[in-house]
């Protein structure tokens, strides 16, 4: 009797529990009909696995306008459709001392009007002109911190240059001459994005603790704690800042909202369950980025992410397998999948549009080893590049590559633009293509 019992209270609890659709992120995908001759299909026969095109024939025309979008300090993290249609001839490079272990970090360039502004192995942080003439070269650290081979993250306002370290050191210079205005260090190293707003900036640590600091004298003034890992992600994590709130992820997929100004937290929503904790170094999450009042986000557990910013409920989830920053354009949201494939999704409903495959111009064997880095979208193109040094250039329109350039045989950064200059890091170089 006791175990006809058990039977069907197991039967009772399968048959009627549901996933919280209100939670924000467990919930089902809503298939919604979309105009015309789209095709709106499962996607994946296996999570696993990502190796379909779909609607490859449809053509996309943006109407956007272009932007000077010159990767300051920007707060939304969405690059946008970006004023550049370079001829990709001309090639010039900046060197460096070597970065050790450039391939586990990813490398952001700061721009302060036509300069460049970048770091060596030895922690020495370079100013250059468009010219790639030297401006200013400066270093504040100590033997025995040189020796730790610092990985350095910039933002910058219109005259303070602010830098933090994975040895858990963060400064302030003055931007035109490289002069130090204030040094500190931090209980731990910062594994974040920099955000400059008013008189505050902004950090994330290796303790997926958020930081706000004054830029006058780097004093601490708020900070929010979240879960954190025993294992530490090598991942950088993500900072926006939009209508006053700071929203940001940390290494186990939290995502919070917080209020700018006092430090009060507003949401916060998980986006993996709790054996993320024991494989969080596993965890790879894009970049967020913020669009029509929604945060986008993928990660590589195959789940891209639509949550609305003011309350963190689940917008829309598409089964998309990518650790690549998104870029929002009009109302289409375009992403690369780690398999190599351009996917471009409705903003507000989650349909993908169409799926084209752009690792196309790869032979099969070496496929399964390159991996997309980053892109950008241009007035006519799409710039991505890969960890095998490769720039491959994408037809907007038709979504199929036109070309690719060898840069180099090992990971470079993702593309930055500054007046109509196409820049990519390498481990001892950086390239302006124009």
């Amino acid at each position: 009797m006791n175990k006809i019992l058990g039977l069907l209270l197991i039967f009772l609890l399968i048959t009627n529990c549901s996933l919280d659709k209100k939670s924000g992120l467990w919930s089902e995908n809503s298939k919604i009909d979309i105009e015309k001759d789209l095709i709106i299909t499962e996607l994946f026969e296996d999570e696993k696995t990502f190796n379909k095109e779909l609607n490859s024939n449809v053509k996309i025309k943006l109407k956007s306008n272009l932007t000077n979008n010159n990767f300051t300090n920007n707060l939304s993290n969405n690059n946008g459709r970006v004023n550049y249609n370079g001829s990709l001839e001309n090639i010039s490079r900046y060197k460096y001392s070597s970065i050790d272990n450039f391939g586990q970090f990813e490398p952001e360039i700061v721009f302060d009007n036509n300069n460049v502004i970048f770091f060596d192995n030895k922690a020495s942080i370079l100013k250059f002109d468009e010219f790639s003439k030297l401006i200013w070269k400066v270093n504040y650290y100590q033997k025995a911190e040189k020796k730790l081979k610092p990985i350095l993250t910039f933002a910058n306002d219109q005259n303070i240059l602010i830098v933090a370290d994975n040895i858990a050191k963060y400064y302030a210079l003055d931007i035109k001459t490289g002069k130090l205005l204030w040094t500190k260090n931090n209980s731990a190293p910062f594994n974040s994005q920099i955000k400059i707003y008013k008189n505050k900036f902004f950090l994330t640590d290796f303790e997926n603790i958020l930081r706000c600091y004054s830029i006058k004298d780097g004093k601490e003034l708020w900070n929010v704690k979240t879960d954190t890992a025993f294992i530490k992600s090598q991942k950088k994590l993500s900072i926006i800042i939009f209508e006053e709130k700071i929203f940001f992820n940390n290494s186990i997929g939290d995502i919070s909202s917080v209020d700018v100004n006092t430090g009060k937290l507003l949401w916060q929503v998980p986006t993996q369950d709790s054996s993320i904790y024991e494989s969080a170094f596993q965890l790879k999450t894009s970049d967020l980025i913020v669009s029509n009042k929604s945060i986008l986000f993928s990660n590589n557990k195959n789940e891209f992410f639509s949550i609305d910013i003011n309350t963190g409920t689940l917008n829309w989830k598409q089964k998309i397998n990518s650790s690549v920053r998104p870029t929002a354009i009009d109302n289409l949201v375009f992403t690369v999948s780690n398999e190599g494939f351009l996917v471009i999704i409705e903003s507000q409903t989650g349909n993908i549009v169409r799926i084209t495959n752009i690792f196309d111009r790869i032979k099969e064997k070496k496929r399964s080893k390159i991996i997309p880095v980053g892109f950008i979208v241009g007035e006519k193109n799409i710039y991505l590049t890969t960890n095998n040094g490769r720039l491959i250039i994408v037809d907007i329109s038709t979504g199929r590559s036109s070309s690719m350039l060898k840069i180099d045989n090992e990971k470079i950064s993702r593309p930055f633009i500054l007046n109509k200059n196409l820049f990519i890091i390498k481990d001892n170089a950086i390239i302006k293509i124009n």
